[in-house]
């Protein structure tokens, strides 16, 4: 365990906001309930951002930008999500010295402004489906607050999408819902479970929600993704209406999408450990550090030498940083690279110059069992190969983790012993009175309804009359 660092069995919490402040990935501003984002940090969420951006523009999403401000009575204009973001509203009254004539919301989502300037916009069934995504921040006036988690301000993407009919909508609904699993998975190395959510759970003003739940290392859910089917709710409330080809009028359906920087908390959560961060390989802002080591002067220039060569070779397919700092000590770099959680170090001296090698060693496996020798013949192949080998690896072990905190349960006690470690499976008859007093006794939310449901029936966990779906209930951020 690092001498920095609490323990995560001793206190998650704590560790938790320990390695975000020590790995640099952000800090407290002034602001309360805000955060600064550490160059680190920002880089690792420009490299979610990345990906992400890049699987919607392949799916046929433009991105657009939208204003911060939005007048309150455009909010009003849905009566449920206005009542679902009321408490959580920031509101501008005064502005240039004056009051103004219509309070502002500061952005707390976009449906609203969206909806508006999609009315102007769609005229005929040939506009039709209208794809567009933003990369904003957004302010929601939390109480309890947490770095990356859980912000007053924060910064996401919001997808907002119009189609001609209501399958087109729910079909896009479902396609970006997949696209956040496959980004969580292949990208993010997070297993993630896709479902709906319950009526009491899903977004203001939605007809459906999904989204996708991963479990944290301490057994509790973070929702890290949700899509949203909206009907044609928004539409009739901003008259979004189009000609179609019998020429008559009809409203769009639409759908709404969004990740935020709590990506970048799951990503901490999901594979750190008591030595610092441990960053999967494609997201990682550096993905391969190099360490010279050298003791005697006359070594300095031979190491140093062919620690640039190793990082030319590998600049060009890799995100690599030479440590060239002579004031510290090879230790002292190695548990510096070690918390800011860089997938792989290569070091090198003049033993492995002699021996035409260098030596790797993996981030997610602590001493000789993660070190290797790598002949500098076969750099360009073996190194991308090892960070492959430590995507897989963190991936695997983030599923085991959860499939051994994961249990089905069969009757209210096991259930009850089982949420405070994790996720439990039961029959969920769908009464929300059920689900308000399953959270009112153990804290437990449903976080979703698998899309995977095993099919027959059974009996509510808490009610005991007859059930049709299998509900994924846990403690959650």
């Amino acid at each position: 365990m690092s001498d920095f660092l609490t323990a995560q069995k001793k206190d998650f919490s704590k560790w938790y906001t320990e390695i975000v402040l020590k790995a640099d990935l952000a800090d407290y501003s002034p602001v309360r309930g805000c955060m600064v984002i550490k160059p680190y940090g920002y880089t690792l969420w420009e490299r979610i951002r990345d990906e992400l951006d890049r699987r919607f523009k392949e799916t046929g999403h433009v991105n657009a930008y939208f204003p911060l401000f939005i007048p309150m009575s455009f909010l009003e204009k849905e009566k449920e999500h206005v009542e679902g973001f009321a408490p959580e509203l920031a509101i501008v009254t005064h502005g240039g010295g004056k009051k103004l004539e219509e309070p502002l919301v500061v952005r707390p989502t976009s449906e609203t402004i969206i909806g508006h300037m999609y009315a102007k916009w769609i005229q005929s069934y040939r506009d039709l489906p209208l794809l567009i995504n933003q990369w904003a921040n957004v302010v929601r006036w939390e109480m309890r607050t947490k770095l990356f988690l859980r912000t007053t301000e924060f910064l996401w993407q919001e997808g907002h999408t119009a189609h001609v009919t209501h399958d087109e909508a729910l079909e896009e609904t479902l396609r970006m819902l997949d696209v956040y699993t496959d980004f969580a998975v292949n990208e993010a190395a997070i297993p993630v479970i896709p479902g709906l959510k319950s009526e009491s759970e899903k977004f203001a003003g939605a007809v459906n929600s999904y989204t996708i739940e991963a479990m944290m290392k301490d057994g509790k859910a973070l929702q890290s993704g949700t899509t949203h089917f909206l009907g044609q709710n928004f539409a009739k409330a901003f008259n979004i209406q189009y000609l179609d080809e019998h020429n008559e009028l009809q409203y769009v359906w639409t759908t709404s999408w969004g990740v935020s920087t709590r990506m970048v908390g799951a990503v901490v959560m999901s594979h750190g450990d008591d030595q610092g961060l441990v960053l999967p390989p494609r997201l990682a802002p550096i993905q391969v550090v190099i360490v010279p080591i050298w003791r005697q002067d006359e070594e300095r220039e031979l190491v140093l030498q062919a620690a640039r060569a190793v990082k030319e070779r590998l600049q060009g397919q890799l995100r690599v940083h030479l440590d060239a700092r002579e004031e510290l000590t090879a230790g002292w770099k190695f548990n510096d690279w070690e918390m800011r959680g860089v997938p792989l170090r290569i070091d090198i001296g003049p033993r492995d110059i002699a021996k035409h090698q260098v030596m790797a060693a993996r981030r997610d496996m602590p001493g000789r069992q993660g070190k290797s020798f790598v002949s500098l013949d076969n750099l360009e192949i073996a190194i991308p190969k090892l960070l492959e080998q430590v995507h897989q690896g963190i991936y695997e072990k983030a599923v085991a983790y959860r499939d051994s905190h994961t249990w089905e349960v069969e009757n209210y006690n096991e259930f009850r012993g089982a949420v405070p470690r994790g996720f439990a499976h039961a029959w969920w008859c769908g009464d929300a009175k059920c689900e308000a007093a399953i959270k009112e006794e153990t804290k437990a939310t449903i976080r979703c309804l698998p899309l995977d449901q095993p099919g027959g029936e059974g009996h509510c966990i808490y009610c005991g009359e007859p059930a049709h779906k299998i509900a994924i209930f846990g403690r959650a951020y």
